[in-house]
């Protein structure tokens, strides 16, 4: 681990997941998070939209896709691809609507590129992301159990 203040220890009902935090492309979108992690926000929060061969997302405290914290980012789109691994912020049609929600690709992902603030890529577990259930919306869905900046851990 490189930068425990820019890594995410994400416990999931499938394990544990390492997100490595990319200041250097999304400022906001890292601090944002860091900031939701440290408030417990996302413990709990389920992988309410999963789709085979595509991506996983979480991050909406209603669990349907609906909701966030209620601060909306400005966009920090970069050059950075949507490769396996890259976790990224969801947002609405408004580039500047991401709040809390993001995703993480199972497959390169290309048409993305350049739509999305890219926040981080997976350096660990994403065996563990890659089991967790599908649907739109899933069906009793995995969870994330608790995310801490590994800083604090």
């Amino acid at each position: 681990m490189s930068d425990p203040e820019n890594t995410l220890l994400i416990e999931t009902t499938k394990g544990k997941v390492v997100v490595e935090m990319r200041p250097d492309l999304a400022p906001g979108h890292v601090a944002r998070i860091k900031e939701l992690a440290r408030e417990g926000f996302y413990d709990g929060i389920v992988f309410h939209r999963v789709i085979d061969g595509f991506m996983a997302q979480t991050g909406c405290p209603n669990g349907t896709g609906t909701g966030g914290s209620g601060k909306k980012l400005k966009a920090e789109f970069s050059k950075e691809k949507h490769v396996r691994g890259t976790v990224s912020a969801a947002r609405a049609m408004d580039p500047n609507s991401a709040d809390s929600q993001f995703f993480i690709v199972f497959e390169d992902a290309p048409w993305l590129d350049g739509q999305y603030s890219v926040w981080g890529k997976v350096t660990e577990g994403m065996e563990n992301v890659d089991q967790i259930k599908r649907g739109e919306p899933v069906r009793d869905p995995d969870k994330i159990i608790s995310m801490k900046v590994a800083a604090d851990a």
